[in-house]
Order: C-alpha cells, then structure tokens, then sequence
C-alpha cells in the first residue's frame, strides 16, 4: 500500500496522469464538436417522411403502405422542382390540409375509420439505409402522419432530396438525388453518408450514431 501511495504522490506520475487527463478531456472535446458539426449538416439538409401505422396487425401494416404511397405521389408532385429543403418544408407546411384528406380519404377507401394527425416537425430517427446512402440515427426535420392510435411499426424515408421511391434491392440511389446532396452538404457530410467502404468514415459514422443514440435515450427518459 505504501509503495502505490509513493508511486502516486511522485512527481512525474502526477504530470503523467494530469496530461493523460487533459488528453482525454481534448478528444472528447474534439469528438463532440465533430458529431454535432456534422449533424448539424445533415438535419440542414434533410426533410424526411415519418408514417406511424395505428398497430401492428398486417391489415394496419397494409394500410400504413396505401397511405404512404398516396402521400408520396402528391408530395412529389407538388415538389417536383423543389432544389433545396427549406423550399420542400414550405411547400409541404402549405399542403398540410391536403395531406390529411389523401390520407384520410385513403384510410376510407379501404373500409377504416381511423383519425389522422399529420405535422412537421424535428423528431427522433434510427439508422437507416436508402439504396447506397446511409443516414445515421438523430435528430431530423420531418413531415410525420400518425394513423389512429399510431401504436404500429413506423415507416420512414427521406422526402428531399427524393430517396423514398429509391430500390434497396439494387443499391443504388438516383443520381440527381446524390447531386442535390452533393451541392447542399459539405465534403465530409456526404463521404460520412455515401462511402461505406472507408474504415475511417465508417468509424465516424459509428462514433455519430453513439452519440447520437445517447442523445435521444436521454430526451426521452
């Protein structure tokens, strides 16, 4: 015991351990200031689709994809020469009414009688991959539609630039897409998203995600 407490109290160990902690301290600094930089960058940049069926029962789950489809089609027609995301939100905000009576004309048709809650806002999103693009999960700008008691599996994608229609199976995103992407993100943004076979963008990726996660367990505790 005594000669831990006299390694301890040495002089040098103390200059060790105090830059060890400075150290650390420095990286964690570094390590945050780059996660919100980047998310930052990519919430600016990002308008999404959040659908919340009312269950889980394959016939709400069935319903969930009609609505969606509907809304996407008019979305897509209303923003067809949209070139940047703050137009896309304006536009969707102006159509608000319009999207709550395609989905709810559309949960009519096919025999439902569910309410619908449709808003935009910033919410939580998980990982996820559209064709060879990938978003990390935090925090978004999104026009969510809730269907009933919205108790069911969601349903995202990202409304601008246009990914919800992308083919997973093929792997790969339009280019006129990425070329939106491109001209509105910074380098490092669009490499974090786009290049999966980079193990340091691949480590940033994961370091992004952890923090984010982290992020959103404790908004919602």
């Amino acid at each position: 015991m005594k000669t831990i407490l006299n390694i301890i109290c040495n002089k040098k160990v103390k200059y060790s351990i105090l830059i060890l902690f400075l150290l650390f301290i420095y990286t964690s600094v570094c390590a945050i200031s780059y996660v919100n930089g980047v998310s930052t960058d990519l919430s600016e940049n990002i308008f999404r689709l959040h659908v919340i069926a009312n269950s889980d029962t394959v016939e709400d789950q069935n319903l969930k994809y009609i609505v969606r489809d509907n809304v996407l089609e008019y979305m897509n027609s209303i923003c067809k020469d949209v070139s940047n995301k703050e137009e896309a939100i304006a536009i969707a905000n102006e159509h608000l009414n319009e999207f709550k009576e395609i989905a709810q004309n559309t949960i009519k048709e096919n025999g439902y009688n569910y309410d619908v809650t449709v808003e935009i806002g910033n919410y939580p999103f998980p990982t996820k991959s559209y064709g060879d693009i990938s978003f990390p999960s935090g925090y978004y700008d999104a026009l969510r539609i809730k269907i009933g008691e919205a108790s069911g599996q969601n349903w995202w994608c990202v409304m601008f630039p246009p990914l919800c229609f992308v083919d997973v199976s093929s792997g790969i995103v339009p280019n006129e897409s990425k070329d939106i992407m491109k001209s509105d993100m910074s380098s490092e943004g669009y490499s974090l998203i786009s290049e999966k076979d980079d193990s340091t963008i691949s480590f940033k990726f994961k370091l992004i995600e952890l923090f984010e996660n982290v992020k959103i367990l404790t908004a919602n505790k």
